[in-house]
């Protein structure tokens, strides 16, 4: 039978941090004069002792190291467990949010999605939009550290590929986490930091510099504006744009350049096919609005790059609505989003690097059908790739494809209409934030959506951050059997 004592001791640690992070909201309320402060101390309270008492009553299981099984339970159930709790201050505080629209907003901040249930963000108190953007930055870190360790023990979607490049740690799963994410987190901490003093150079107030940060280099998308970046047009469009670039790429490579080797990051094929990507993506953007829609250059180009990187890297910003631009930029944005940056980033949706295995082994299948007598072997960064990661991503491709059919096949049965259906689907399972349409576009929000397309929503948030697999497994009898 499963143990599940290593796992709920971690999941309760977890919980209690959580509540202990509510604090700060607090703090900023009070500074703010809100009464809203007395919220986030009943929610600090109650997360704070059910995470203890979870701990406290696994802790006789705590030395034991995690069984693969026990790993895929852990790394799904901790992103369910989260948003039950980083719920709290939505249902207890000023939205006073049914609990459908609280474990929505939840979990879209957790899983750096950014789709938004609320309306008004610019009337709600300072702290529960501050809390908005802590989700996102937990959510963050924490996916960091999941696609670095846990994805790639677990052989999902390929992410075997990069068990060599892990840090060199000793000991099982959980400890090779706590020394990973103490290096990730300076380097988080540090990209943060770096994000908030640019967006006050390019003239945010201090408020919301530190909430732009928080989301930008989670790569997650909540504003404190209804109108998402509207408000910020200029300048910060070109910092939001350089950080989410930075936040896409392996962060391995930050420790790699911060400890003197600025080599690998050069090499790194994952990196000069996204920017590869980016750049060309930009081009065509702005090139149609200058040609077809005789905008200006300058605005062409700016909006391009920050709209454009948004929804490539899953951050789901807004500076306008490019819908106004045109059926070819809305159906390029669709597709773009389902494109993602780098492996072991903040980053969502599929991902760089199988693509560039799928054209790999595409181009080997053409060479042994054009040459029979032939050996034609996918490399990846001039290294023969084998089968099981071939497998894996393949597997990865068709399950994405598979469930985005379905879930917006459930999301038609709804009653929502076909572009409201696939779009939603779609920025949901990939993590970008806004769909398209009048409804959930760059202008809208999620909140007219009935309860049973956010309950599906919310769910394809949590498979689509974990890659799929790792929760499609644990939904099978056989896992439990085990």
């Amino acid at each position: 039978m499963l143990d599940v004592r290593p796992v709920g001791y971690v999941i309760g640690l977890l919980v209690a941090v959580l509540g202990v992070a509510m604090l700060i909201p607090m703090a900023l309320d009070l500074w703010w004069g809100n009464a809203h402060w007395t919220v986030f101390l009943e929610s600090a309270i109650i997360t704070m002792m059910i995470g203890a008492m979870v701990a406290l009553a696994c802790y006789n299981g705590s030395g034991q190291g995690l069984s693969i099984q026990q790993t895929f339970l852990l790394t799904t159930v901790v992103w369910v467990a989260l948003p039950v709790f980083g719920a709290l201050p939505f249902v207890l505080g000023a939205t006073q949010a049914r609990i459908v629209d609280a474990f929505f907003e939840a979990m879209s901040g957790l899983t750096t999605t950014g789709s938004t249930v609320f309306s008004g963000l610019e009337s709600l108190p300072e702290g529960l939009i501050l809390w908005r953007s802590m989700l996102q930055w937990f959510g963050g870190i924490g996916i960091i550290v999941v696609a670095m360790v846990f994805l790639p023990e677990l052989r999902v979607g390929g992410m075997q590929i990069f068990r060599s490049e892990a840090f060199e740690t000793s000991g099982k799963i959980l400890p090779r986490a706590a020394e990973i994410a103490r290096q990730i987190v300076v380097i988080y901490f540090a990209l943060t930091l770096a994000g908030y003093l640019s967006y006050l150079a390019a003239g945010l107030n201090g408020y919301e510099a530190i909430n732009h940060a928080l989301t930008t280099v989670s790569t997650g998308g909540f504003s404190t504006s209804d109108a998402s970046f509207g408000p910020h047009q200029g300048a910060a469009e070109y910092v939001a744009s350089v950080f989410m670039v930075l936040a896409s790429l392996p962060f391995v490579r930050f420790v790699q350049l911060a400890g003197g080797n600025a080599e690998p990051i050069y090499r790194d094929s994952q990196i000069r096919a996204f920017l590869a990507v980016v750049m060309v993506l930009v081009v065509i953007v702005a090139l149609y609005r200058v040609v077809v829609n005789q905008d200006y250059v300058e605005s062409a180009f700016r909006e391009g790059v920050f709209n454009v990187t948004s929804i490539i890297t899953g951050t789901g910003f807004a500076s306008v609505d490019y819908q106004l631009w045109g059926p070819f930029p809305i159906a390029l944005f669709f597709f773009i989003g389902l494109i993602g940056g780098c492996a072991g980033s903040t980053c969502c949706s599929i991902k760089i690097f199988r693509y560039q295995l799928l054209v790999a082994s595409v181009r080997a299948q053409i060479g042994r059908i054009h040459s029979p007598s032939g050996i034609f072997k996918p490399r990846y960064e001039g290294r023969p790739v084998g089968e099981d990661v071939l497998s894996s991503v393949m597997s990865f491709f068709v399950f994405f494809i598979v469930t985005l059919g379905v879930v917006a096949v459930l999301l038609g049965t709804t009653g929502l209409d076909f572009v409201t259906s696939i779009s939603g689907a779609a920025t949901a399972l990939a993590n970008v934030g806004p769909g398209l349409g009048e409804i959930i576009g760059p202008a809208g929000n999620f909140s007219s959506l009935n309860d049973a397309a956010k309950w599906i929503l919310a769910f394809a948030m949590l498979i689509g951050r974990l890659e799929l697999m790792a929760v499609y497994v644990i939904l099978t009898v056989s896992f439990w059997r085990t």
